[in-house]
């Protein structure tokens, strides 16, 4: 097992069941590695807790560095979309985070990333032509909704293939403008 494989595995443990599910023991068993393991590369699970953030937050950099090789900003757009509606881990992993933020280790982390999501978002949005405010306003609601998503899936609300969604999210960010 490498660093980065428990690293994974702690993510995945706290979209599941948040920062408590993260320890040594059950994630051992899940990844078939011994505790041993673990310590050879964390001297604790708070030094796990930090690699899974950074892993987190490495992986949003990647995917922005591949989305911004997208020349057109519209389907720069809908590819951002489409990976975001396909992966639900991701969305629980973002949602996750955010329910965990009163941990400082934690809030520190997914501000910074969501806000550099949104940043992203909203250049974007700008490059189509929309004012800034305006493009931030409808990034909020955009990235409200799909933090939202994220919760009903978890609760088995959300029954339809959120695939579905993603005319619907474009249409909205870039609809006509809006008051406000």
């Amino acid at each position: 097992m490498s660093a980065d494989d428990w690293a994974k595995a702690a993510l995945t443990a706290l979209a599941e069941g948040g920062l408590a599910a993260v320890a040594v023991e059950p994630l051992a068993a899940r990844l078939g590695a011994s505790k041993g393991s673990f310590y050879w590369h964390f001297p604790n699970r708070q030094a796990l807790v930090q690699a899974a953030l950074e892993h987190w937050e490495r992986d949003t950099d990647k995917i922005t560095a591949r989305l911004g090789r997208i020349p057109d900003p519209r389907e720069r757009l809908r590819t951002l979309l489409e990976w975001a509606f396909a992966d639900p881990a991701a969305a629980a992993i973002s949602f996750r985070l955010i329910s965990e933020a009163d941990d400082p280790q934690i809030a520190e982390v997914a501000k910074r990333v969501n806000e550099r999501r949104m940043s992203f978002m909203c250049a974007t949005l700008v490059e189509t032509g929309r004012p800034e405010p305006e493009a931030r306003r409808r990034v909020l609601a955009g990235y409200a909704s799909y933090l939202g998503i994220a919760a009903l899936r978890r609760l088995a609300i959300v029954h339809e293939d959120p695939m579905t969604l993603i005319d619907i999210a474009l249409a909205e960010l870039l609809g006509p403008p809006v008051n406000g």
